[in-house]
């Protein structure tokens, strides 16, 4: 009988590739449910798996990896208006944060 030799780990360029049918927004922890990267987001009150990511999780990708054209904020750096910290992004850095995982 043959052992068969563990396969060579997967770079992650071709990962994001195959992975082309989830959200890009997977690739970072979810603030709202605590879900892992690559795995789904979930409801807390039923423990139901969600087809699509928490508007939060969404918001925390586009924060780590686009800058934000509005307020000329790099990535990781949090939206500002009036020199307050946003909740959530502008419209404008989503944007950006889809043409970068295109």
């Amino acid at each position: 009988m043959t052992t068969r030799q563990p396969a060579a780990p997967m770079p992650d360029s071709l990962r994001r590739v195959l992975r082309a049918k989830q959200h890009p927004a997977r690739a970072v922890d979810c603030p709202h449910c605590g879900a892992a990267p690559h795995r789904p987001c979930v409801l807390r009150t039923r423990n139901q798996v969600m087809t699509q990511p928490h508007p939060q999780r969404i918001s925390a990708w586009a924060q780590a990896t686009a800058c934000c054209p509005q307020c000329q904020v790099t990535p990781q750096v949090p939206c500002h208006e009036d020199g307050r910290a946003r909740l959530t992004v502008h419209a404008r850095r989503y944007q950006e944060a889809e043409a970068t995982a295109a």
